[in-house]
């Protein structure tokens, strides 16, 4: 997505609140384990504009050749190219994000768009935050479709490696009630990690002030990534992905959303 139509897409989402917020008839959508495909026009992403991103996506899996799989919703779909190009592109990495998707949507793409064919050696994942935004749901709710998630693609790819991504932090004050919504996913799916075949990692810190809050600076809207922000992330991430590339331990982590300590000087 070129930098004009990312600026749009913000503005967009920003006007509406929160990751194109559920209008009044979707706040009572079950989505975390309801199996669908897109099924709601948003001003920012419409059916038919889902259903073509899906159809270039199935395309993309039947090529095949894909080491580093990348999932999720727009957070993922929006990679700045800059930061993706650095960090992975000595790897055959694929980038399957669509944005605006719950956990749901993603259950449905995996099982409907052949994924089956692509054998990859990492799986990265970052799904959820939606479930919030445009269907109301709560932790226990998310956290399900999560662990729903994970289990798909442990029964599609039983030799890849999942990289889980906790949800990143969103809104911009630490006390915002997204924030807890969020170390509530995070603090179940995190039980997930088995050291053997899914590894939960929670880059949230990263992207904070040394108070807690979010910048605009590194989430304009706060909720989606600046290129500064994709290129922390990419500089945390990418060693782990390394690692789980050449099949070797990880290290541990700092506590869910607390700020670095070696976190540079702003």
């Amino acid at each position: 997505m070129k930098l004009k139509k990312k600026v749009m897409l913000l503005a967009a989402l920003a006007a509406l609140g929160f990751s194109g917020a559920a209008s009044a008839a979707d706040e009572k959508r079950s989505c975390a384990l309801n199996v669908e495909p897109r099924t709601v026009e948003y001003p920012w992403m419409s059916i038919a504009r889902w259903h073509a991103m899906n159809d270039g996506l199935k395309a993309r899996a039947a090529q095949g050749d894909v080491d580093v799989l990348f999932l999720g919703d727009s957070i993922t779909e929006m990679w700045d190219k800059t930061a993706w190009d650095s960090r992975f592109g000595k790897y055959r990495a694929a980038n399957f994000g669509i944005g605006g998707d719950h956990t749901g949507n993603v259950l449905w793409r995996l099982k409907n768009d052949g994924m089956d064919k692509l054998r990859p050696k990492v799986v990265v994942l970052l799904i959820g935050v939606n479930n919030f935004g445009l269907c109301n749901e709560e932790p226990e709710q998310v956290s399900g479709g999560v662990k729903a998630v994970v289990a798909e693609l442990r029964t599609l790819y039983p030799d890849a490696r999942i990289l889980l991504n906790g949800i990143l932090p969103n809104g911009q004050l630490a006390q915002d009630e997204r924030r807890a919504k969020a170390r509530a996913v995070n603090g179940a799916i995190a039980a997930l990690d088995d050291g053997r075949h899914v590894f939960f990692r929670d880059y949230g810190p990263r992207f904070l002030e040394a108070n807690g809050d979010i910048a605009a600076e590194t989430m304009p809207d706060f909720l989606h990534l600046t290129p500064k922000a994709y290129a922390t992330w990419a500089e945390a991430m990418g060693p782990d992905i390394e690692l789980l590339m050449r099949e070797q331990p990880m290290p541990g982590q700092p506590t869910p959303e607390q700020p670095m300590q070696n976190k540079p000087a702003q």
